[in-house]
């Protein structure tokens, strides 16, 4: 398809006619010989992948799967049909540590991963939640003085945003967390490394391998989260290394779906089988659909029901405790 038929067809849906422009100017810029895709097998990124075999005409983008020990088999397949659809190789990127054995290691992901970095922190230094939990920051600062910015967490140190609301930087903006932690202190190691060994780090090593200069990835600011709402716009210089461009950063769910209509983009069986609203690593206990998950494992993918039940059988149960206290102290109210 030529990116002039391409303009025209999109054209009566401003954000993605827009978007296809501006990844035209990017992807055939002369600038930039090197491109890295990050490819999921989502349904956002699979609209990605369909603009980008669209738009790239010399054939300069790399695609990159990330395998993280943890994948959906549905995904797995998809990637292989991707590769089957599109006559592209996608290039298989381990993880640098494996997610069963990172957590084993390090410890499970519980909430988020910047409430898990806080406890991890924490953790390290062997912070009393019951005896201590209830000190003021000055005390605490001089019991656990190489763990301040945890101890703000903890504290509610930090500034409130500009509107008033809880910065998500403070324990308060995880309604009862603080209470809940210290009446049933986490009795397992709590840290946000599978993310960084799974994925982050093993990133920056491929863009570095193959001496990338614009990186290509997913994120749309309407699904939210820490990711989406970090950056404010869809292109992000770095004299230093890659630039990055969040080709969908824009669209809405109206505009995946008129851009799936009109190209008959399909997704995985997670999506159209499972009925699953988003994947990632399978099972996660960051998802905020966690049960529905668990359930759909247990009916589709027993094998690795067993196995996120297995890896992150402590955070199932502490998130579990969480959301029953809340729900507690919330009726008691």
């Amino acid at each position: 398809m030529e990116i002039v038929e391409l303009m025209e067809l999109t054209r009566e849906n401003i954000t993605v006619f827009d978007s296809v422009v501006k990844a035209d100017s990017l992807i055939n810029n002369p600038k930039y010989n090197n491109i890295i895709c990050s490819v999921s097998g989502g349904s956002d990124s699979d609209i990605l992948l369909d603009i980008c075999t669209k738009i790239d005409i010399n054939n300069k983008i790399k695609y990159v799967y990330f395998e993280t020990g943890l994948e959906y088999d549905a995904t797995r397949k998809h990637i292989a049909e991707l590769e089957k659809k599109y006559n592209i190789s996608i290039i298989k990127a381990r993880a640098k540590i494996p997610i069963p054995k990172c957590c084993k290691e390090y410890g499970q992901p519980f909430l988020s991963k910047q409430v898990s970095e806080w406890i991890y922190r924490l953790q390290k230094h062997n912070f009393n939640w019951k005896k201590d939990g209830r000190k003021s920051f000055k005390a605490l600062n001089k019991k656990y003085p190489n763990c301040k910015a945890a101890l703000r967490w903890w504290c509610n140190d930090w500034k409130s945003r500009p509107n008033g609301t809880i910065s998500s930087y403070n324990i308060d903006y995880n309604k009862y967390l603080k209470d809940f932690m210290i009446e049933n202190p986490p009795d397992f190691l709590i840290s946000n490394k599978c993310c960084k060994y799974a994925k982050k780090e093993v990133a920056h090593k491929v863009m570095k391998d193959i001496s990338a200069d614009l990186n290509i990835i997913g994120v749309r600011r309407y699904e939210g989260g820490a990711r989406a709402t970090a950056y404010k716009n869809c292109f992000s210089n770095n004299n230093d290394g890659a630039d990055q461009y969040r080709l969908i950063f824009w669209y809405r769910n109206e505009d995946k779906k008129y851009y799936e209509e009109l190209f008959g983009v399909e997704h995985s069986k997670c999506y159209t089988q499972y009925g699953l609203q988003r994947t990632g690593c399978a099972g996660c206990p960051y998802g905020r659909n966690m049960e529905q998950e668990i359930e759909v494992l247990k009916e589709y993918e027993p094998n690795l029901y067993k196995a996120v039940n297995h890896i992150f059988g402590d955070s199932y149960r502490y998130t579990r405790m969480y959301k029953e206290y809340v729900k507690n102290r919330r009726d008691s109210n």
